[in-house]
């Protein structure tokens, strides 16, 4: 029955993706996050209480989130099993990402063919953690595909594969390490102690999946008939040219897949981050680029949603 709950989940995310004005969890735990800052790591406290302090936040948003997710399912199933699993599916539905993603990027390529620059740069400011002020059009294009490599997995296989490992507590609790690096996770003078736990918390937890995400990524190629072949050898080579760990697992067969050049220095918070190149800049990215990307997650999800269900299939066989 799970395999169907998360199936109808997935199915749900593509056809709502995230609405602006409904209630999500993913604000609630981004609420929490920023009560916690302002509440107990005041500025003035020393750089080895931040790091403290940021464990703590870091461990108490995580087990929030998997408690209060475990608790609504357990009141849920203890009212009625299809209030249970109208709640499961629901709950599971707000960990993934695929369509909002998606439609983020939409919203970009279309400005950087119709609107003006600087709408192009609002709108990726969104979905960016850099300064995107000064961003050229195909810096914009860029910074989008990156976005949507890296988050095909952080956003749609990392919750979706947690979702069949332990159902929504367990996405939940991924959902809030994700949020946790997004929100602090940063190596700038105000976050380097507070968000360094939070920041090599989400490296591992995201080590799996992001690994996982490269497959995928390489065998949608292969379905949508894009470059399979530069996907895994730009995949392969530049798998490492990241800041991150996992990063570069998503973004490399990415860029091998669209023919493109992605990565390079960038301004995070007022501090450049040096950034290496991943792929060959074969031609000049463009709103274009972001289209096909969006493409490759969809493929990307499609295809895992149906391994892990493949999968889930045969370990309960034995």
């Amino acid at each position: 029955m799970k395999l169907v709950l998360i199936l109808l989940a997935f199915i749900l995310d593509l056809i709502l993706g995230d609405p602006y004005h409904w209630p999500h969890p993913i604000k609630a735990i981004g609420n929490y996050i920023s009560f916690f800052q302002k509440k107990w790591i005041p500025k003035t406290l020393s750089s080895k209480k931040k790091y403290v302090m940021g464990g703590i936040l870091w461990l108490s948003t995580v087990l929030l989130a998997y408690g209060t997710t475990w608790a609504i399912l357990k009141i849920a199933y203890g009212l009625n099993t299809y209030i249970g699993h109208i709640v499961f599916i629901y709950l599971a539905y707000t960990t993934l990402a695929t369509k909002s993603l998606a439609t983020e990027g939409k919203k970009i390529a279309k400005t950087l063919e119709e609107g003006t620059l600087e709408k192009a740069r609002g709108q990726v400011a969104m979905i960016v953690g850099r300064d995107t002020s000064q961003l050229t059009e195909e810096e914009i294009a860029k910074a989008t595909i990156e976005t949507i490599a890296e988050n095909t997995s952080d956003g749609v296989i990392a919750p979706m594969l947690f979702l069949f490992i332990g159902g929504p507590a367990l996405a939940m609790a991924y959902k809030a390490v994700n949020t946790l690096d997004s929100m602090v996770g940063y190596l700038t003078p105000d976050y380097k102690e507070i968000g360094y736990v939070s920041a090599k918390m989400d490296d591992l937890w995201n080590l799996f999946p992001a690994r996982i995400s490269f497959l995928l990524l390489g065998l949608s190629s292969i379905l949508l008939n894009m470059n399979p072949k530069q996907t895994f050898l730009i995949g392969w080579r530049d798998r490492k040219n990241h800041k991150s760990p996992n990063g570069g697992y998503l973004e490399a067969p990415a860029s091998g897949a669209l023919g493109i050049q992605l990565g390079g220095s960038h301004v995070y918070h007022g501090v450049e981050i040096y950034k290496p190149t991943i792929g060959e800049p074969l031609k000049e990215v463009d709103g274009h680029d972001i289209l096909r990307m969006n493409l490759l997650l969809y493929g990307s999800s499609s295809i895992g949603l149906i391994i892990f269900s493949i999968v889930s299939v045969v370990i309960k066989g034995f």
